[in-house]
């Protein structure tokens, strides 16, 4: 199982989870298990295209998938991977 973190915005649409256990071979694959448990999730992650939408980040571990082979990023059982959304706000 890979264990999914859901931040706090997100957790409203994912009926209040911090986390979600998914099975899956890539980040590719447990992100779309992810909104396939939780479609209200899907704007919030996806852009129209149905890419990751710039903003998110997702993390396996400590690293940026990015940094690696992207949602290509091979996962083996226990990898934890956290979504983290870009928050904009505050004032001057």
């Amino acid at each position: 199982m890979i264990t999914i973190f859901i931040p706090t915005p997100l957790r409203r649409f994912a009926a209040e989870q911090a986390k979600v256990n998914v099975n899956a071979k890539n980040v590719a694959e447990a992100i779309r298990s992810l909104t396939s448990i939780h479609p209200s999730l899907t704007p919030y992650i996806y852009d129209e295209a149905e890419l990751i939408r710039k903003h998110v980040r997702i993390y396996l571990g400590e690293d940026d998938i990015r940094e690696k082979d992207g949602i290509n990023t091979l996962l083996k059982e226990g990898d934890e991977l956290s979504i983290i959304p870009a928050i904009a706000g505050g004032s001057f």
